[in-house]
């Protein structure tokens, strides 16, 4: 530890007194310095034991007031009075002023050259920082030996948490815990994830200090881990303390090596990724048994369950910025995310502005991408119905179909089975089956509009009665040969047969579509 008042007192080869401020004795000397100015404060920079003979001083009360008054606003820890040159005493209103302004007075006696003290604390100095190295290389290379192990991160944050005698926490780049140590310091480290999505929208490096979680008087220091300009995670570590110059070594140690272990990764992970990616796209072209082949048993047995498709794209009139990820590329984090904490296998294909995703229907890599989805207004996703492997072809075209009412209803999620079960009359908002209900209708709505006959609204109750005469004329309030007259009148407007099935299914539709 650094050399404090308490330890210079201590030393009986300086024959220290204290005079004042023995309370505050605990108070670390970063430097010695003498000086006889009536102010030196301009020279001073806050943790400095003052030495002085008070040659220049004025014995006046008030003058000495003011002089200690500006120490102690200077951040002095304490005051050394020499005796024997300019006094055989320190003064008493000296004393007095520094019982007042609460700073520490120490009398040095004449044998007690000023240079011994400067010394001494020097020497003190000198072996904190020795110490501080020493036991942070030694730290490093059980942080090192540690993150070879087998367990490497865990043991690692484990070595890092006792080193600090607090807690450390692993977050992955979506902010999710990845790992904590100890145990109990997972719950813990949750709550600091609105922070981690703070500094996720700043580019890397980063870092933030923050008090601890949950109203716990912890110091938490949270630090970016990655060389490139988007984090690819987080180290969070928690003490009781301000960390020391040793325990900031130690955290820029454990820094260091998890980035290294993140940078390693990165080239196999890519490799992974591309592999995974090409499996999926044979299975979208329907080669589930050569993608069977060329997965072997690296996938374990999603190709051997009930799973599903999930498309991605931004929504419309969706924006992202340099500094925040765009929202494809965060979902397509939070999915990998979750295969890794959950060991459970997935396949994504990247591609533009377009995410597609295979994963096991009900697994925690899908249970993640729905829980993001609900937090993200930026994509529109559809999903598809859970199908077996070799249906994969079918179950991309269900999302697709979901993705485009998704789209056009500015959701973030639709499930194919949604689509499928609800009625199609929503999905006849699109701006092309408008145009075209219109041109279909205009001509009837032209004659209604300079000729006697509502052949729009016959033709509508006609259709809505099946084309029962007697019904649909009951609903006009006009007799069944009136509403004849007015369907005839439509063919020949038309140029088409209400005989026709089709014809009759594209008039109601237009009609829907024309509300």
């Amino acid at each position: 530890m650094p050399p404090t008042l308490a330890s210079l007192v201590r030393t009986s080869a300086l024959g220290l007194t204290v005079l004042a401020g023995g309370d505050r004795l605990d108070a670390a000397v970063r430097w010695v310095h003498t000086s006889e100015l009536d102010d030196p404060t301009p020279y001073l920079e806050g943790g400095e034991l003052v030495l002085t003979t008070g040659l220049n001083l004025s014995t006046g009360e008030k003058e000495l007031s003011a002089y200690v008054h500006r120490l102690a606003d200077a951040g002095v820890v304490g005051l050394g009075f020499g005796v024997g040159l300019g006094h055989d005493t320190v003064p008493g209103p000296l004393v007095t002023a520094a019982e007042e302004h609460g700073l520490p007075l120490l009398r040095v006696p004449r044998p007690t050259p000023f240079i011994a003290i400067s010394k001494a604390v020097s020497a003190a100095i000198a072996a904190d920082q020795y110490k501080a190295v020493t036991t942070s290389l030694e730290a490093q290379r059980e942080l090192t030996r540690a993150a070879l192990a087998k367990d490497g991160t865990s043991a690692l944050l484990a070595r890092l948490a006792a080193h600090l005698d607090g807690w450390a926490a692993l977050y992955d780049a979506s902010g999710d815990v990845v790992a904590a140590a100890p145990e109990w310091a997972e719950r813990r480290a949750a709550r600091l994830t609105g922070e981690i999505e703070r500094l996720r929208e700043r580019p890397a490096p980063v870092s933030a200090a923050v008090t601890g979680p949950g109203g716990t008087d912890d110091r938490v220091e949270i630090q970016s881990l990655g060389t490139g300009r988007r984090p690819r995670g987080f180290l969070a570590v928690g003490t009781g303390e301000r960390l020391d110059p040793s325990g900031r070594y130690v955290v820029q140690a454990a820094v260091a090596l998890l980035t290294l272990s993140l940078e390693q990764s990165r080239t196999l992970q890519e490799a992974e990724r591309r592999f995974g990616a090409a499996l999926l796209r044979m299975l979208l072209e329907g080669e589930a048994g050569h993608a069977r082949t060329a997965a072997g048993r690296l996938y374990g047995t999603l190709l051997d369950r009930p799973a599903r498709i999930l498309i991605a794209e931004p929504a419309r009139g969706s924006k992202s910025s340099a500094a925040q990820p765009e929202p494809v590329a965060l979902l397509a984090e939070h999915a990998e995310a979750a295969s890794a904490r959950a060991a459970e296998p997935v396949l994504l294909a990247h591609e533009g502005q377009r995410l597609t995703v295979l994963a096991a229907d009900g697994g925690a890599v899908l249970r993640a991408c729905l829980e993001h989805l609900g937090a993200d207004e930026a994509l529109a996703t559809g999903l598809s119905a859970a199908v077996e492997v070799d249906q994969v072809p079918v179950a991309a075209r269900e999302a697709e179909r979901a993705l485009v009412v998704a789209q056009r209803r500015g959701r973030s999620l639709v499930e194919h089975d949604e689509v499928s079960a609800g009625s199609v009359l929503p999905l006849l908002g699109d701006d092309a089956v408008r145009a075209f209900a219109e041109g279909l209708l205009r001509p009837l709505r032209e004659h209604d509009a300079t000729s006697r006959g509502d052949l729009v609204a016959s033709l509508q109750a006609w259709l809505s009665r099946h084309g029962q005469w007697d019904a649909a004329a009951a609903d006009l309030g006009v007799h069944r040969h009136t509403l004849r007259y007015r369907m005839r009148r439509v063919e020949e407007i038309l140029g088409r047969s209400l005989d026709d099935p089709d014809v009759r299914m594209e008039l109601w539709l237009a009609l829907k579509a024309d509300v």
